[in-house]
């Protein structure tokens, strides 16, 4: 079988996007992982599949894979490539709205640059305090679509990302799923650097999106940061990340940033 597909990434986090909208394709997780391979296949950290929204409850719907082919309930630096994927083929000129397993997300596009509109997060808990090799860290929690830890370091530069990442992401404070792991490093008023290792990948990513908000509403109750904070990510990228709080509950999260189309081709599974 050949598919035809599209390399996007943003801000570093790079997919393989296709469309499925007629439903005759069908991946088995070793499938994905191939396609996702860096020396096998077309290289990303996720696949995603554009299909019709089948609830009613969007314009369009998404099946979203990790590199290793696990499913995966969000993704927000995908979430913005799709979003100018479903730009492009659709024509499409307004907002646009697609199912994800977290619940409906909203993207406003404009150029290369792209807001998304993300869930409600939850599960907010300050001061986690989980044992490792290393000793005793504290560790702040949020879901923001996908499960997050949020680290703070004195240096991101120096954080031991691989290492503890792989630890915490498999703690068994955070079993039976794990949990994605950010390290970050505050840099001045309403501004943070992140550093991610994401579950599924397995290893760092140039960014994470979710991550990202997660990092920048902890940063909210933990160093008293106002909305709209910047996030700089490891590919060297700012993003921003805008938000209502209130008694650490959080509305109107939007993400912006970057996604960026980077080639196409067709490949044999």
């Amino acid at each position: 079988m050949l598919l035809d597909f599209v390399k996007m990434n943003g801000a570093g986090n790079d997919f393989a996007l296709i469309d499925n909208r007629a439903r005759n394709i069908r991946l088995t997780r070793e499938q994905v992982a191939q396609l996702c391979h860096r020396q096998k296949g077309i290289g990303a950290d996720g696949l995603i599949f554009l299909i019709p929204c089948a609830s009613g409850q969007a314009d369009w719907a998404w099946e979203f894979y990790n590199r290793d082919g696990s499913v995966a309930e969000m993704c927000g630096n995908g979430a913005r490539c799709f979003a100018r994927f479903i730009q492009r083929l659709t024509a499409t000129g307004g907002p646009i709205t697609f199912e994800t397993i977290a619940g409906v997300i909203r993207a406003h596009l404009a150029g290369e640059r792209v807001t998304i509109e993300l869930t409600e997060p939850t599960g907010l808990r300050l001061d986690q305090q989980v044992n490792v090799s290393t000793g005793t860290l504290s560790v702040h929690c949020l879901n923001t679509g996908v499960p997050h830890a949020v680290i703070f370091v004195p240096d991101a530069d120096t954080a031991m990302v691989q290492r503890l990442g792989a630890e915490v992401r498999h703690h068994q404070q955070f079993s039976p799923k794990g949990t994605n792991v950010n390290f970050v490093q505050a840099l001045g008023p309403n501004s943070i650097r992140v550093r991610t290792y994401e579950r599924g990948v397995e290893g760092e990513t140039l960014a994470c999106g979710t991550g990202v908000t997660a990092s920048a509403l902890v940063s909210s109750q933990v160093h008293h940061f106002n909305s709209p904070v910047k996030v700089q990510v490891q590919s060297g990228d700012v993003l921003e990340v805008s938000f209502r709080e209130s008694n650490g509950v959080f509305r109107d999260v939007k993400l912006n940033g970057p996604a960026d189309f980077v080639f196409e081709g067709r490949i044999a599974v």
